[in-house]
């Protein structure tokens, strides 16, 4: 059964938390740190091996919007081949500390850009069910993947918007099998899913970043895509870490959504780097001179969100 990626409930939270007043702030910031004490490991095992991350395209995208999903998965385990920090390999790295408390070998993860299926013609139609992700998802690799299902702006999905940006979960009789899916949001609902570049629908209107790529959509799917990977590897089939109920957990990314650098706060990124160039904001710099925006990371050992910059 899929798990919904919690992003538009932390965001709904985010936004109502701006009407507060400081005071109420504090303490309402106060009670979500105790409740990420409560970060819990449920015994079942997270994804080790040679994983490909295979990526469906559902519907129209151009070849610059998948090089830069696909150059992002590239980044993540390409340490050496990226020479600015801070990088995209060392925000993943952040997920070994999960590895580490259950003594589990996180370099036995090594994960690789796998195939690439294009499904232009809408198959399924524009309308999809989460039955539908699972069918999509199923046309990738089924062992030793996570696939990937990524739909275009004009397609709808059950719950996009309304209640999630994405979602993972598993599925397979033989053997399991990863999945993944999430939705460009840009002429959908991008004041919620494609947030902070992006106004918010609600709250007080500030202007948006920068998106470092240029392209609302897809660097608002980067940030949903990083954020279901990492619940992905650390929770693959509901029994891994997570908080909260195992019907809407907040994960190793969900439980920070809005948090993207020091300093951040309700309606606030944080203190970001700037490119001089083109004045877009980000915290990580990827393959080929990509630059992206990533959510922190929440740290099992220390009960806080852990962020690049």
């Amino acid at each position: 059964m899929a798990m919904a990626s919690s992003v538009l409930l932390k965001l709904f939270l985010v936004i109502s938390l701006l009407h507060l007043s400081s005071e109420a702030r504090r303490l309402a910031e106060s009670t979500q740190n105790d409740q990420q004490l409560q970060f819990q490991y449920h015994k079942g095992p997270l994804l080790s091996g040679k994983i490909s991350i295979n990526l469906i395209w559902y519907g129209k995208f151009t070849p610059t919007q998948r090089a830069i999903i696909s150059d992002f998965i590239t980044s993540l385990s390409s340490p050496k081949s990226i020479t600015a920090q801070p990088s995209v390999a060392t925000w993943w790295k952040g997920t070994d500390k999960y590895y580490e408390l259950i003594k589990s070998p996180k370099q036995a993860l090594t994960l690789t850009l796998g195939s690439q299926i294009l499904d232009e013609n809408y198959s399924l139609g524009k309308s999809l069910t989460t039955n539908h992700i699972v069918m999509l998802a199923s046309k990738g690799a089924q062992k030793d993947a996570i696939n990937v299902v990524l739909t275009a702006a004009d397609v709808a999905v059950d719950g996009f918007c309304s209640s999630r940006c994405g979602t993972h979960g598993s599925s397979g009789k033989a053997h399991k099998f990863a999945y993944v899916w999430v939705g460009n949001s840009e002429t959908q609902c991008a004041g919620q899913c494609a947030w902070p570049f992006h106004q918010p629908i609600y709250g007080p209107q500030n202007p948006p970043l920068v998106a470092p790529n240029n392209d609302v959509g897809l660097d608002g799917m980067v940030i949903n895509v990083a954020s279901l990977l990492a619940g992905t590897i650390t929770n693959p089939f509901g029994n891994g870490f997570f908080q909260g109920p195992k019907e809407a957990p907040l994960e190793a990314a969900s439980a920070c959504t809005g948090v993207y650098g020091k300093g951040s706060y309700p309606g606030y990124a944080g203190d970001l780097l700037v490119d001089r160039t083109t004045s877009a904001s980000y915290n990580a710099n990827g393959v080929n001179g990509r630059k992206y925006l990533l959510p922190a990371l929440f740290d099992p050992t220390t009960s806080a969100c852990s962020t690049l910059v």
